[in-house]
């Protein structure tokens, strides 16, 4: 996936994502959206959110197709939180960490102004990372949908039983696994509750998903490397009663055996934020300690 170049030129309009009830990004949303003012950029609070003084919030959906630039500030739920309110729609995010981790906000917070400085003078790329599409069918209707940049869970929820869960790659079964649930996740997922579970870490540019048993019943039930580009699906047997189905962290709705969940690459990438030196593995060394010998 080739980066591209970030041009704002002909987009004065940026949205703010604050992580919530942090007094911190409170505090440094309010003196970033000064400082875009001051360069005569429209400022807006992004949906669900306590309206940055001076702001207004974004409430509809043409409101938000007309943001150039999401600017995240908080941890990689917070950048999470800001993927879900576009909703789908390709406008780049960039992350500035105030958060524990931050592997997805990647920007140090006192170093925030300068990389917000490079970004508006378009000396930052556009890095595409591959989403999922989630579809849930029952019988023939299609009753949920949802887009994940992370990764999609099926698990059994409060439920004291495994689920018995039949995986489907197009029109083959793949194997029928009892666990405690089923992490599908991305290349940008992967270094998540896939890796938590077990899971192996993708390079970003990969076409591929890896889907990883939680707790499976049988040793022989191992993460599993798929291309992207099959459709994959999941089925409970009428032995498991119900199951929670969480995207990107956010509890979703509940299926049942009735319900076959459906799993493709989105038809659309995210744009992420990046300097053009960015380097993967560095980032695999600061944030997850990845090749330390003890």
């Amino acid at each position: 996936m080739a980066s591209q170049k970030l041009l704002l030129k002909d987009n004065k309009n940026v949205a703010i994502v604050y992580r919530l009830q942090t007094a911190e990004a409170v505090s440094m949303a309010k003196k970033i959206s000064l400082w875009l003012k001051e360069k005569g950029y429209e400022v807006f609070t992004a949906p669900q959110q306590t309206a940055i003084p001076g702001t207004k919030v974004l409430k509809t959906k043409a409101g938000i197709d007309k943001i150039g630039l999401v600017i995240a500030l908080g941890g990689d739920g917070t950048y999470l939180r800001a993927v879900r309110s576009l909703e789908g729609r390709q406008i780049p995010i960039i992350g500035i960490n105030m958060g524990s981790l931050g592997f997805l906000t990647g920007n140090r917070a006192e170093d925030a102004f300068r990389v917000l400085e490079e970004t508006l003078e378009s000396k930052m790329e556009l890095r595409p990372r591959s989403m999922i599409h989630i579809m849930v069918r029952r019988k023939t209707k299609i009753r949920a949908e949802y887009h994940a940049l992370n990764d999609v869970v099926i698990e059994r929820g409060s439920g004291s039983h495994l689920i018995s869960t039949a995986i489907y790659s197009e029109k083959f079964l793949v194997s029928e696994v009892k666990a405690d649930g089923f992490i599908i996740a991305s290349p940008t997922g992967s270094t998540a509750y896939n890796l938590a579970a077990g899971g192996p870490i993708l390079h970003p540019e990969a076409k591929v998903f890896v889907v990883t048993p939680v707790a499976p019943h049988s040793l022989t039930s191992r993460p599993l490397i798929l291309p992207d580009d099959l459709h994959m699906s999941f089925k409970m047997d009428s032995r498991s009663q119900r199951a929670q189905l969480i995207v990107d962290g956010q509890n979703e709705t509940e299926i049942t055996p009735d319900d076959e969940v459906i799993i493709k690459r989105s038809g659309f990438d995210h744009l992420m934020v990046r300097a053009p030196k960015h380097n993967y593995f560095h980032l695999l060394r600061e944030k997850l300690k990845f090749g330390d010998r003890a």
